[in-house]
């Protein structure tokens, strides 16, 4: 037995940026389109949690003069 047949396998995602989308139906490109839209969001959001707390980490260490 292969010691990489005791790892975890990773997940395959389901969408390959770059891949040919030619083949794909109207309702599957809506389907991809909506799960790269809840990906963006996702991504904002912890830009957002990012940008937070580096504000609260500037603020927290902002000399007073």
């Amino acid at each position: 037995m292969d010691i990489d047949d005791l790892a975890p396998r990773k997940k395959q995602p389901q969408i390959q940026l770059g891949e040919d989308i030619g083949a794909l139906s109207a309702h599957e490109l809506e389907a991809r389109i909506a799960l790269l839209e809840e990906e963006i969001a996702r991504c904002k959001a912890a830009i957002g949690a990012r940008n937070a707390t580096k504000s609260a980490a500037e603020n927290f260490f902002k000399r007073q003069p």
